[in-house]
């Protein structure tokens, strides 16, 4: 079906995500991931089990949030551009976010795994602001 001419638009927008907004910053994940380092923390120095089980719930909630941070940034924000200054983005991006999956902080609750998370966030932050001051 198509629109009657006077309906159609006559400026044509595009941007690189669904919303042009333009707001991208690494420490959404790392905020996400820090609250995965504490509620490890938690659960280790807490033997109550409807505790130990909200702990895990949460961790995963906040492990689902870091992946979805770090694919926004991945997906979004990082363009053809950056890759080929940086190509050991896409493997740290990789790397990240199986740290954040069931390889790494959803299926642990060990505070060194989500501390390798947070090692891995903060590389890829390093070339994040890189990009913003270029």
């Amino acid at each position: 079906m198509r629109l009657p001419r006077i309906l159609a638009p006559r400026v044509t927008a595009s941007a690189h995500c669904d919303l042009p907004c333009g707001v991208y910053d690494p420490a959404q994940a790392r905020i996400e991931a820090e609250s995965v380092k504490m509620i490890c923390e938690k659960y280790q120095a807490n033997t109550d089990p409807e505790f130990r089980t909200r702990a895990i719930i949460i961790k995963e909630q906040r492990a689902e949030l870091v992946k979805h941070h770090l694919w926004v940034l991945w997906t979004d924000y990082f363009k053809a551009t950056h890759f080929e200054k940086y190509p050991q983005l896409h493997q740290m991006f990789n790397e990240a976010t199986k740290l954040a999956g069931a390889g790494g902080v959803k299926g642990s609750l060990d505070p060194a795994t989500a501390d390798k998370l947070l090692a891995k966030i903060d590389e890829i932050s390093k070339i994040f602001w890189e990009t913003k001051k270029a």
